[in-house]
């Protein structure tokens, strides 16, 4: 906190600093700057900090909504591990759109300075805004599934009921022809043997209404006809006897075939309600959401969060300059001088007429301008170097002329 003989800046809490950081501020400058500025930044990073906190809970959501085990829409149960990794990935989408959210409003700037959005200032945001929006309407559908999760569980339990009625149907279908062939096979078998059937009842019926004289025919009683009739009687039941033992086989596999398909169908049918409790994901619920709540209600929340989204950049673009922004032009100033940096500001047009600013990085050129001039030096040296060299060597051959001319014989 700075003291001054006019004013004196309040004193930040951990709080405050909190919320600086996530708007990007510099606590050294607001510490040093006015109370109006450590709340406007204060009040950018909480809605910075609320938009991640709400993304998270949205993400949280929307995993456990598509990993939560499946069942009925009215019924469902609840899963601590998925409960657990939503936890973890909620954090971590909050996160990370918390970063997001903290980089698009620290590089939107401060546009010219006054309350107006010019339209080069609208331009220049438009990346920022698209960002934005993307990232609202991504934390909105989850909120808006969550706001009408239990008119949209009726909703989904009608709809996974339609679905299994319509696969138990198809099912039924698909099994209806293989369960005729047995049916047929069996019935083939079945009135073959009713019909044998019917042959030993009557013959039956015969022998005993002959025997018991009840027939009306001359020697009546246990006699030579009823004696005839018995044989007869005996010999269709060895037929049925015989029948029984040559058919025992097929109708032993039929009906195996048959109890394998009704089991076959069973299992189908208990799969066709799982496939229709599986109707409960996050496509889905979207679906059901913007029909239950109709556009109408789904634009709204969705303006909502757009409005909470890109409020922290269209307010940048409006407010007007305070003593933090000077303060932090000056100490960027500071450094850059520091460093040995001149930018003069709209020094040059370019091919398309644009103002550009000229950088000087007068230590970079110091330093080139000093290895430029070492290396001339250098350069001069030699060449005295070489002269010097080759004067000696006159004197030389002028001093001994014959040994220079038996050195080249010799070479």
């Amino acid at each position: 906190m700075m003291t001054r003989d006019y004013y004196n800046t309040p004193r930040s809490t951990r709080l405050m600093r909190l919320l600086w950081k996530a708007a990007g501020g510099d606590r050294y400058i607001l510490e040093r700057a006015t109370f109006a500025d450590q709340m406007k930044y204060m009040c950018l990073g909480g809605v910075v900090s609320a938009t991640g906190i709400m993304a998270s809970l949205a993400g949280g959501f929307a995993f456990y909504t598509i990993f939560e085990p499946k069942g009925s829409a009215i019924e469902q149960g609840f899963s601590l591990g998925t409960c657990m990794l939503s936890v973890f990935f909620g954090f971590f989408w909050g996160l990370m759109i918390f970063n997001i959210d903290r980089f698009i409003v620290t590089s939107t700037g401060k546009g010219d300075g006054t309350e107006a959005i010019t339209w080069e200032e609208f331009k220049g945001a438009i990346p920022r805004i698209l960002m934005g929006a993307i990232i609202a309407m991504t934390i909105s559908k989850p909120v808006e599934i969550r706001m009408f999760k239990t008119e949209i569980d009726a909703r989904l339990y009608e709809e996974q009921l339609k679905v299994q009625k319509e696969f138990e149907k198809r099912t039924a279908a698909n099994f209806e022809d293989r369960l005729n062939t047995v049916d047929v096979d069996l019935n083939k078998v079945g009135a073959a043997r009713q019909e044998l059937m019917d042959r030993i009842k009557k013959a039956e019926q015969d022998y005993l209404d002959q025997l018991n004289g009840r027939t009306g025919v001359a020697g009546a009683g246990n006699g030579p006809l009823s004696k005839a009739l018995k044989v007869q009687l005996d010999k269709l039941d060895q037929d049925m006897t015989d029948f029984d033992r040559a058919h025992a086989a097929e109708l032993t596999a039929a009906e195996d075939k048959r109890k394998s398909i009704l089991k076959e169908k069973e299992q189908a049918l208990s799969e066709n309600v799982t496939v229709a409790h599986g109707l409960d994901g996050l496509l889905e619920r979207i679906k059901l959401a913007d029909e239950i709540a109709g556009w109408g209600i789904s634009l709204f929340v969705t303006l909502l969060f757009l409005a909470i989204e890109l409020t922290p950049i269209f307010f940048k673009l409006m407010l007007v300059k305070t003593p933090y922004d000077y303060l932090e032009e000056n100490i960027k100033e500071l450094i850059k001088a520091e460093n040995g940096i001149e930018v003069r500001y709209d020094y040059y047009k370019d091919k398309k007429g644009q103002e550009r600013h000229l950088v000087i990085h007068h230590q970079a050129e110091r330093l080139i301008h000093e290895k430029a001039k070492a290396a001339e030096a250098q350069k001069e040296l030699i060449d005295y170097a070489i002269q010097k060299y080759i004067g000696q060597q006159k004197e030389r051959m002028d001093e001994h002329p014959d040994q220079f001319i038996k050195q080249l014989g010799d070479a």
